[in-house]
C-alpha cells in the first residue's frame, strides 16, 4: 500500500510536469537528490535531538525526584534536631530530679538516723524498767516472807506481796520483748540508714546513692549524646542547603539544555516541512499523504454524523471530560465517545496497514484526548500501571508537546520527531504525521499517524 500511494503521487506530478531539455532535466535530478539527502540529514537531526531530549527529559525528572528527596530528607534532619533538643531539654530536667531524689532521700537518711535514735532511748527506758520491775519483784519477795513471819496478822499483806510480785514478773517479761522488738527494729533501720545515707569526710556511700549516682551518670551521658547529635544535625542541615542548591542549579541547567534541544528538534522539522512542501517524494510522503487523506475521512463521517442527528455540534466539540474513577493513568468520558467507537477504527485500523513501520493511527480532539484507539492499544485496564500505560490508551488526554502539537495544528499537516513510552521502561523513537479534522469549517482536532524511522 505505501508502493501504491508514493507511484500514484509520482504518476499526478509526472503528469503535471512540462517537457524540459535533458539537461535541465539533470539539474531537477540533481536538485531533487539535493533535497533528498537534506531531508535524510534532518531526519537523522531530529532522531538524535528526539533522543537527547528524552534523555534530558528523563534526568530532568530524575534530578526533581532527587531534589524533592533531599527536601524531605532535610525536613526530617531538621524534624530530628528539634527531638535531639528535646530530649536535651528533657534529661537537664530529670537530671534536676534525680539530684532533688538524692537531696530528698539524704533528708530521710537523716530522719532514719533520728528514729534509730529514739529506738535506742526506748530500749534504754525499757531496760530501766526492767531493772524497776526486777527490783519491785525482790521488794514484793522480801515482804511475801515477811508476811509469813507475821503469821494470821500478815496473810493480807502477804497476798498483796504475792500480787505485786506477779505484776513485777509480767512488766519484766514486757520490758524485755519490747528490748528484744526494738532491738531487731534498730538493725533494719540501721540497715536501710547505711543503704541511703552519705557518710561525710568518707568515699563509702550506700547502695541506693550509688544507684542514683549511676542514673545522674547515665541521664548525662544522653544530653552529651543528644548535643553531639544536635551539632552533627546542624552539619547535615548545611550539606543538605547546598546539595538542594546545587541540584537546583543542574535542573535549570537541565532545563536550559532542554529548550536547546527542542530548538534543534524544531529545526529538523521545519526542514523536513520543507522538504515535503517543495513537492519532491521523500520516505516521509506517503505517510503525510495518508495522514491528510484518514483525517479528511474522519471529518467526512463527522459531518455526515451531524447531518443526520446521529450527534449535536455542541456533543461533539464537548470538552467536559468526565473522570473514570480508580483508573490509573486517568481516563476520561466525553458525550462523543459512542460515536468515536462506531466510526474511528475502520478508518485508523486501515492506516496499521500502510506500512509494518506504522505504530499507531488515532484521531484526537483539539485537547489531544484520544476517544478510541487502535484495538491492540484499546484494552481495558488491568490494575498494572505499567502494562495499563502501554496498551490501555483510549479514553486518555495526551497533553504532552507532541500531542497538543498535533491535536491543535491547523496546517496542511505537521510532521513531529519524538521519543514514545511504550511502557515497562521502552521507548522508542518515532515520526508523526498530523493533520488537521475540520467539520463544517470548524476544527475538531487532528489525525496523528505515528511510524518508526
Amino acid at each position: 500500500m505505501l508502493s501504491l500511494l508514493s507511484s500514484k503521487r509520482a504518476a499526478a506530478r509526472a503528469s503535471q510536469t512540462p517537457p524540459v531539455d535533458q539537461e535541465a532535466t539533470g539539474v531537477q535530478v540533481d536538485l531533487r537528490g539535493a533535497i533528498r539527502s537534506i531531508s535524510q540529514q534532518a531526519s537523522t537531526i531530529g532522531r538524535e535531538s528526539a533522543e537527547v531530549r528524552g534523555l534530558l527529559d528523563d534526568t530532568t525528572k530524575a534530578s526533581e525526584r532527587g531534589v524533592l528527596a533531599v527536601a524531605s530528607l532535610t525536613a526530617q534532619v531538621k524534624d530530628i534536631n528539634v527531638a535531639q533538643a528535646s530530649i536535651g531539654g528533657a534529661s537537664q530536667a530529670g537530671l534536676g530530679a534525680v539530684e532533688r531524689v538524692r537531696v530528698a532521700v539524704e533528708g530521710v537518711g537523716r530522719g532514719v538516723g533520728e528514729v534509730v535514735s529514739t529506738l535506742r532511748d526506748v530500749a534504754q527506758a525499757a531496760e530501766s524498767i526492767t531493772q524497776i520491775a526486777l527490783q519491785t519483784r525482790l521488794v514484793a519477795f522480801n515482804a511475801s516472807v515477811e508476811a509469813k513471819r507475821a503469821g494470821e496478822a500478815g496473810r493480807g499483806f502477804g497476798v498483796v506481796a504475792d500480787a505485786v510480785k506477779d505484776l513485777a514478773g509480767k512488766v519484766e517479761q514486757s520490758s524485755k520483748d519490747i528490748m528484744r522488738t526494738v532491738g531487731l527494729l534498730d538493725k533494719r533501720i540501721d540497715a536501710l540508714s547505711r543503704e541511703i545515707r552519705v557518710e561525710a569526710g568518707t568515699a563509702h556511700q550506700g547502695a541506693f546513692q550509688l544507684a542514683l549516682t549511676d542514673v545522674q551518670g547515665a541521664v548525662a551521658s544522653i544530653i552529651s549524646a543528644a548535643e553531639q547529635s544536635r551539632v552533627i544535625c546542624g552539619g547535615l542541615d548545611a550539606q543538605m542547603g547546598a546539595i538542594a542548591a546545587e541540584m537546583g542549579q543542574t535542573g535549570r541547567a537541565l532545563g536550559a539544555a532542554m529548550k536547546r534541544s527542542e530548538a534543534f528538534l524544531d529545526v529538523s522539522e521545519h526542514l523536513i516541512e520543507l522538504v515535503a512542501n517543495c513537492g519532491i517524494e521523500t520516505e516521509d510522503t506517503p505517510y503525510i499523504d495518508a495522514a491528510v487523506g484518514a483525517a479528511g475521512e474522519i471529518g467526512a463521517l463527522l459531518e455526515g454524523a451531524l447531518r443526520g442527528g446521529a450527534i449535536s455540534a455542541e456533543q461533539l466539540f464537548d470538552e467536559a471530560y468526565q473522570p473514570i474513577a480508580g483508573t490509573s493513568p486517568a481516563q476520561h468520558t466525553a458525550r462523543f465517545n459512542a460515536l468515536a467507537d462506531r466510526l474511528f477504527p475502520p478508518v485508523q485500523e486501515a492506516m496499521l496497514g500502510l506500512s509494518p513501520k506504522v505504530v499507531f493511527c488515532i484521531a484526537v480532539d483539539r485537547n489531544g484526548y484520544v476517544s478510541t484507539h487502535n484495538k491492540k492499544y484499546n484494552l481495558p485496564q488491568r490494575g498494572d500501571l505499567a502494562w495499563d500505560s502501554a496498551n490501555s490508551r483510549y479514553r486518555r488526554i495526551f497533553a504532552d508537546r507532541t500531542g497538543l502539537a498535533s491535536a491543535r495544528n491547523q496546517r496542511p499537516f505537521l510532521l513531529q520527531t519524538y521519543r514514545r513510552d511504550m511502557g515497562g521502561g521502552s521507548f522508542i523513537v518515532m515520526k508523526e504525521a498530523a493533520a488537521p479534522i475540520v467539520v463544517d469549517g470548524r476544527h475538531w482536532g487532528g489525525l496523528r499517524l505515528a511510524f518508526k524511522f
